[in-house]
């Protein structure tokens, strides 16, 4: 280790000794430069005085990186040049090679007396594209030195922490050597940036080596200053606060000197540096002292060079830093966290929010996203505390004090309106977290006798709750009400309306479910319909306000206010199925008041309330539990999903009057779908017995209402897409269609099919037979009718299909039904059975195809031929070999007949003979006709 140790010296004492003999050569070659200028200028006294040309100092565009620039000063002004040559041309040869073009040279340009007078004026100077730089170039010139200024201030805090873990060094002396390190940095990082300036080498493309040994400096004085405080003691909190105060502001002066890579590597350095110097008994008031000044001069260098990564950077910094805290908060005091919040809040607000106080200027009417952030982010963690903390007195009053904030912030610089919606909605999961406090006491019996004369326990307490509630629900409803035509822009008002409205509603929402806990509740009732009343009134003062932008927008808001409102009153004051229906009717109030006030979001408002009520199905779809009823039809499935089937199917109604967006399509989609789960749930409500989670116990009942059901359905949306000419509505059509086809097939051709159940049918023709069958059939065959002119041919064909199949079954079961009783699976089938079943269908095929020649319709003559081919198959295959004696005989004979018959029909009606064309009369040579004496 030695030998290594004097090797690195001696490479290092080589590599100083080369340095120097270079730097020795520049400033020699600076020399000669200068004489040449003198010369020069010498040559200019001579010429008349040309105006010279004014060039603005150079500045970095905000949250440029550019450091190397930002660390020089502007050069003065050079005269005015021309592209002519200087008349020395044996100097310019001399001259070094052109150095790639960096900020302007403190050397002016030259021109001659007789350039003077060859121009008038003089063209735009022409510079030299500056070469792209190489690998080796980068890593030589930027990425060691990026690294080496990381490892130096690792390296000084590591060994803070080596001597305090090895007990090398006392306390003193770690503290002396550290600060001895940073101020050794500083100074070469000063010392490096001014022989740059006085060498010329500023335009050198590399890191700037100055800002990377100055950073490391400050962030190792960061850290000697807060261990000498927090580890050691040696410094009392003014002290620390003094000269963290100190280290801070020193960074500032610096990063404006030497650019955006200190201030970010300092930046890092100093939010980093409590990880890696710790103590054993560890105080959240020194840290948060320590963070305050440090965000203090982030936020100061971030306004002063207006650059918006570096406010971004400390912003994120300084509010990841709560969440150690907040973590501590639930079983300790929360005072220290949230005092931090606060003043890092009111930091932000003063030096980040723009147009407010020190913060940069705020375009008009315009929404800034950093400032917007800074805010938000501090608002976040100080909900959060509060949630944690169990509603710490402390952490509630600082959430208070900075949502309040928020809105005064908002409503003085429009910049800093983002940040409302986040106050608005965690002051609503506050409330909605806030449980009531349950005593222990209030489990003790009334005093009885003594009523009064002794005190009765306390039930619960809630008034706090209310108070904060109605204070949140009057801040942010009369900031939106006020601010409605304030602004230039639409957005705003919008913003202030939606906040207006929303967080009255659900702050009241949480307030009945944390006391009331959603059951039937007169007072909330009566407070929703005073909400409404307010809205209402909000609405018409707006309404007879003169036009200003965004204000038509927020008569529309605060009108859906109002009828949410009264839809809730409806749910508080009635059972709690009623939440149901009271967030359903607000569909058609919506679409109805953007009907006459044509805002987006009201379209989009109506689809995303919508998606509520399916919500809100989708966690109990028996509306309300248990107690649905055990009343045919007339239950709370009727309510639950009727009431809002019938309101969506209003409100898509009235969306479509203007647009079929995706708005209004989604309207139509729940329409649809709730009557579908209507029809379904009623129906096994109806043959389960008022349990719609049981088992069928009746499965050709339930599954024949069902398919009989969606084929009306199908029907039904095949008549209304014609009118509306809606793709949902066709979508649903077909959509019904295939459901109805998967349950005939696998529901009343296998599942439920009595003859592989065994379950009892019923009496004879009406029966289940009836109801699974034959109903079913008459359906499909009335929707292949509907279809004829609308679909394509193998709709038309699968539903007449269905239509005949359905007949079939429906012909064999009931004749099975006369021969074999209620039980189809009970007895040997005899020859007059099978006899009956092939004059059954033969009949029922001749029957198809009389219909088919009357209504001219080509898919039932198809079906009745399929029917009359099942049938001579059927004679054929089983008659001729099962059956014996006459019914042999007569199922032969019946279908010859039968079968002669169709054919004369076909040759008669269908494809008649037409008589053979008369032939042309002959002609005699003369041409005369002949054929005669």
């Amino acid at each position: 280790m030695e030998v290594l140790a004097l090797l690195a010296a001696l490479a290092a004492i080589i590599l100083a000794w080369s340095e120097t003999r270079r730097v020795a050569a520049l400033k020699a070659r600076l020399a000669g430069l200068e004489q040449q200028v003198i010369a020069l200028r010498e040559e200019l006294r001579s010429d008349p005085p040309v105006r010279p040309v004014r060039r603005d100092a150079w500045r970095p565009e905000a949250g440029a990186p550019a450091a190397e620039s930002a660390a020089e000063p502007a050069p003065p002004s050079p005269p005015e040049a021309t592209g002519t040559k200087a008349p020395d041309e044996t100097a310019a040869a001399a001259a070094p090679p052109p150095v790639p073009p960096g900020p302007p040279s403190s050397v002016p340009p030259v021109r001659t007396a007789a350039a003077t007078g060859a121009a008038a004026q003089p063209p735009a100077p022409v510079s030299a594209p500056e070469p792209e730089r190489g690998f080796e170039e980068r890593f030589g010139t930027q990425w060691v030195v990026w690294i080496g200024g990381v490892a130096l201030a690792l390296g000084g805090i590591f060994m803070v922490r080596y001597s305090i873990e090895q007990g090398l060094l006392g306390p003193g002396v770690r503290v002396a050597l550290g600060a001895l390190l940073a101020a050794a940095l500083v100074a070469a990082g000063e010392w490096t940036r001014r022989n740059e300036v006085r060498l010329g080498a500023v335009a050198v493309p590399s890191a700037h080596v100055p800002s990377i040994l100055t950073a490391a400096g400050t962030t190792v004085a960061y850290a000697t200053v807060y261990a000498a405080y927090a580890l050691y003691g040696f410094l009392s909190p003014p002290i620390a606060f003094l000269l963290l105060g100190v280290v801070a502001l020193a960074t500032l002066a610096a990063a404006l000197l030497h650019g955006p890579a200190l201030a970010g590597l300092g930046l890092v350095g100093a939010y980093v540096t409590p990880l890696l110097v710790s103590t054993e008994e560890p105080s959240f008031w020194a840290l948060y002292l320590y963070l305050i000044v440090v965000t203090a001069a982030a936020y100061a260098l971030a306004r002063a060079r207006l650059w918006r990564w570096l406010a971004l950077t400390a912003v994120c910094f300084a509010s990841a830093w709560t969440l150690p805290g907040i973590a501590e908060a639930a079983v300790a005091t929360a005072v220290p966290h949230a005092v931090y919040m606060v003043v890092g809040f009111a930091l932000a607000a003063a030096l980040i929010v723009a147009g407010l106080l020190f913060g940069p200027t705020a375009e008009p009417d315009t929404v800034d996203e950093i400032s917007s952030l800074s805010l938000a982010a501090w608002l976040v963690p100080a909900g959060l505390l509060t949630m944690v903390s169990g509603h710490d007195s402390v952490a509630l009053s600082g959430f208070v004090l900075m949502v309040v904030a928020t809105v005064g912030i908002a409503w003085r610089s429009t910049a800093a309106l983002g940040a409302v919606p986040v106050a608005a909605g965690l002051a609503v999961l506050v409330m909605a977290e806030w449980a009531t406090e349950t005593r222990l006491d209030s489990l003790i019996a009334p005093a009885g006798p003594v009523a009064g004369a002794v005190p009765e326990p306390v039930r619960a307490s809630f008034t706090l709750h209310l108070l904060a509630g109605f204070g949140f629900a009057a801040l942010f409803g009369v900031a939106g009400f006020f601010a409605q035509g304030r602004a230039a822009r639409p957005v705003i008002p919008q913003v202030w309306a939606w906040c207006a409205i929303a967080t009255p509603l659900l702050i009241l929402i949480a307030l009945y479910w944390r006391i009331a806990g959603f059951d039937q509740s007169i007072p909330f009732a009566g407070l929703a319909l005073l909400l409404a009343a307010l809205f209402a009134v909000a609405t018409e003062t707006l309404v007879r306000r003169p036009d200003r932008p965004g204000l038509a927008a927020g008569q529309a808001i605060f009108a859906v206010g109002t009828i949410a409102a009264l839809a809730l009153a409806l749910t508080m004051a009635l059972e709690k199925g009623f939440l149901t229906i009271a967030l359903a009717l607000t569909v058609p109030g919506i679409a109805l008041v953007e009907r006459h006030r044509p805002l987006p979001a009201l379209r989009l408002l109506a689809a995303a309330m919508a998606l509520v009520v399916l919500a809100r199905i989708g966690w109990e779809p028996r509306i309300v539990g248990d107690a649905v009823g055990d009343t045919p039809i007339l239950n709370w499935l009727l309510w639950g999903y009727g009431v809002p089937a019938l309101a969506f199917w209003t409100a898509g109604h009235l969306l479509r009057q203007r647009a079929d967006d995706a708005a209004a399509r989604t309207v139509d989609v729940l329409a649809i779908l709730f009557t579908v789960l209507l029809v379904t749930l009623e129906i096994r409500h109806l043959v389960q017995g008022g349990d719609v989670y049981a088992v069928p116990r009746r499965p050709l009942a339930e599954v024949g209402l069902q398919v009989a059901a969606w084929l009306a359905l199908a029907i039904g949306l095949e008549r209304l897409r014609l009118r509306t000419r809606s793709i949902v509505h066709d979508l649903g059509a077909l959509v019904m269609a295939v459901l109805a086809l998967a349950g005939i097939v696998g529901g009343l051709v296998v599942v439920a099919n009595p003859l592989i159940t065994g379950d009892a049918v019923g009496g004879p023709f009406v029966n289940l037979i009836l109801l699974g069958y034959g109903v079913p059939a008459v359906l499909a065959a009335t929707l292949a009718l509907v279809s004829r002119h609308t679909r394509p041919m193998a709709y038309r064909a699968v539903a007449a299909t269905a239509a005949v199949g359905l007949t079939l079954m429906w012909l064999s079961l009931e004749i099975r039904r006369v021969y074999h009783g209620a039980v189809l699976t009970v007895g040997p089938t005899g020859d007059l059975e099978q006899y009956t079943y092939s004059a059954a269908w033969l009949g029922f095929g001749v029957l198809l195809l009389i219909t088919g020649i009357l209504l001219r319709s080509q898919p039932a003559r198809l079906a009745s031929a399929a029917v009359v081919t099942l049938t001579v198959a059927k004679v054929f295959l089983y008659d001729m070999a099962g059956l014996t004696g006459m019914f042999r005989a007569l199922s032969f004979i019946g279908l010859g007949l039968v079968l002669v018959g169709i054919g004369l029909l076909y040759q008669r009606l269908l494809f008649p003979r037409r008589p053979a064309p008369a032939p042309a009369p002959a002609r005699t040579p003369e041409g005369g006709a002949g054929g005669g004496v």
